[in-house]
């Protein structure tokens, strides 16, 4: 999933994170354009996952 993808269906996405993973709040889901990586890294200190298996994480969604 590429990062259009992401943009166009955060929303969902979002939702479906939250719902996996129930440590997550809508702070840590902040999706601002241009701040990618700020997200990405909140996701991967929050799940103890690194910035590929977050980004497996989305696109497996």
């Amino acid at each position: 999933m590429n990062t259009t993808e992401i943009k166009g269906n955060w929303n969902e996405l979002k939702g479906k994170l939250k719902q996996q993973y129930a440590d997550l709040t809508d702070d840590d889901l902040l999706y601002d354009e241009g701040k990618e990586d700020e997200m990405y890294g909140k996701l991967q200190q929050k799940l103890g996952k690194t910035k590929d298996e977050v980004r497996k994480i989305i696109a497996d969604l």
